[in-house]
């Protein structure tokens, strides 16, 4: 299950986001769903329609399908996603 100690190691498509921080004022407080994501980015679908944000240096606030907020630094995100997922699964089995 998805937690706020986990959230770095899942899937995060699906989820409804914020942006809180973004070295591109413009973006700031720009919120959707993550419709997509690459080693460097996350697709958001917003009311603007669906803008492609830089994890670098943007800083993000996710809900979790609990209802739960989580702040992250998308820097910690920086990387391919199904490498980010993997290791969780490779951190079970031990």
């Amino acid at each position: 299950m998805i937690s706020p100690q986990n959230i770095l190691r899942h899937e995060l498509i699906g989820l409804d986001v914020a942006v809180v921080e973004a070295s591109n004022p413009a973006l700031s407080g720009l919120s959707g769903q993550i419709i997509d994501e690459t080693r460097n980015t996350l697709v958001i679908r917003c009311d603007r329609g669906d803008k492609r944000v830089q994890k670098h240096r943007t800083r993000f606030r996710v809900t979790l399908p609990d209802g739960v907020l989580v702040e992250i630094d998308g820097s910690a995100l920086v990387m391919a996603p199904e490498r980010r997922i993997s290791a969780l699964h490779k951190t079970r089995g031990k």
